[in-house]
C-alpha cells in the first residue's frame, strides 16, 4: 500500500467515526431536538466531507510505533480532529482571518451565519474532551486523563489558542524570525505535538521514545506551517480550496515574508532532515512517519 493510498484509508476510517460521534441524537424527544439542529448541522458541516485528517493519522501511526491496534487510537484521533476542526470555525470568523472559503467550500459562518459558527466551534471543542475522557477511548482511567490534559494543555491559552492570539497581534507590528517561530509552534504545532506524544501515551512508552517524537512533531509542525505559507505565497486559490495570498495581505508574520521565497524553501528541507533524523531510534518501524513529513513538504494544496 502506497503512502497515499494509507492516509486516504486511515482518513476514511476517521470521517466514519467522526460522523458516529456526531450523528444526530433524537432518543430524547422532549428535547426541542428541531430547533436546535442547525447547531448539529453545522459541526456536521465543519468536521466532515473534507480534509486529509494529517493530525489523527499521526497520532494512529506513532501509536503504531509501540503495537497499538488502529482501533485503539481512533477515538483519541478523533477528539484530536475535532480541536482542529473547532479552530479552524473560529479561525474563519470575521474577527479572526475572516475568510469566506475553507476546504473548496463556503465558510461555516457565510454557510449559516456568525453565531451559529461560534456554537459550532465551541461544541466540537467540547465534544472532544466528551470523547477522550470517555470510557471507550481507554480502559485505564490514567491514560484516560493523561490525554485530556495534554490536549487542553494543547488547544488552550499556553497552545493554540495563544498562537492565535500571537498571530493577531503580529498583525500590528513586525514580528522577528524568532516570534513567528515561537507563534507557529503553538498555533500550528501544538495539535500535531499532542498527535505525536498522545500516540506515544497509549503505546506506553517510555521517556526517550516520548521525547524522540515530541522531537519529531516540533519540527514536523514547523515544516507544515512554512509549507502552507509558501502555498499562500505561491499557490493556486481553486487547488488549495481556499483563498491565496491573504498573509501578505494582512501583515500576517511568516518566515516567507521575513526569509523569502528560496530562504523559506531551504529552511523547509532543513526541517524535514531535522524531523527524519528524529525518528532514528525507531528505525524501519517510523518509515510512515518518514514519509509524512516528505508529504507536507511538497504538498500542493
Amino acid at each position: 500500500m502506497t503512502f497515499r493510498s494509507e492516509m486516504e484509508r486511515v482518513a476514511g476510517r476517521v470521517e466514519q467515526r467522526l460522523a458516529a460521534l456526531l450523528a444526530p441524537d433524537t432518543a430524547s424527544p422532549e428535547e426541542p431536538y428541531e430547533t436546535a439542529a442547525p447547531l448539529g448541522e453545522a459541526m456536521r458541516y465543519a468536521a466532515l466531507g473534507g480534509g486529509k485528517r494529517l493530525r489523527p493519522f499521526l497520532l494512529i501511526q506513532s501509536a503504531r510505533l509501540f503495537g497499538v491496534p488502529e482501533q485503539n487510537a481512533l477515538d483519541t484521533a478523533c477528539a484530536l480532529e475535532c480541536v482542529h476542526c473547532y479552530s479552524l470555525v473560529h479561525d474563519d470568523l470575521p474577527a479572526m482571518d475572516d475568510d469566506a472559503l475553507r476546504r473548496g467550500r463556503p465558510t461555516v459562518h457565510i454557510a449559516f451565519d456568525e453565531a451559529t459558527a461560534i456554537l459550532a466551534g465551541d461544541s466540537l471543542l467540547t465534544i472532544a474532551f466528551e470523547t477522550v475522557s470517555a470510557p471507550k477511548c481507554h480502559d485505564d482511567p490514567a491514560i484516560r486523563a493523561e490525554l485530556t490534559h495534554l490536549l487542553a494543555k494543547a488547544s488552550g491559552w499556553q497552545g493554540m489558542a495563544l498562537g492565535q492570539a500571537l498571530d493577531l497581534a503580529a498583525e500590528q507590528r513586525p514580528f522577528s524570525p524568532d516570534e513567528t517561530t515561537a507563534m507557529q509552534k503553538l498555533k500550528t504545532g501544538a495539535l500535531f505535538r499532542f498527535a505525536c506524544e498522545a500516540g506515544a501515551v497509549l503505546g506506553g512508552a517510555d521517556d526517550a521514545s516520548r521525547a524522540a517524537l515530541i522531537r519529531y512533531a516540533n519540527a514536523f509542525g514547523q515544516a507544515f506551517q512554512l509549507a502552507d505559507d509558501l502555498l499562500d505565497a505561491q499557490g493556486d486559490a481553486a487547488a488549495m480550496g481556499k483563498a491565496a495570498a491573504k498573509d501578505a495581505e494582512r501583515g500576517k508574520a511568516t518566515l516567507v515574508g521575513l526569509l523569502g521565497i528560496e530562504g523559506a524553501k531551504a529552511k523547509l528541507a532543513g526541517l524535514v532532515a531535522e524531523a527524519e533524523e528524529a525518528l532514528d531510534p525507531f528505525g524501519e518501524k517510523a518509515g510512515t512517519l518518514i514519509e509524512a513529513a516528505r508529504f507536507v513538504a511538497e504538498r500542493r494544496s
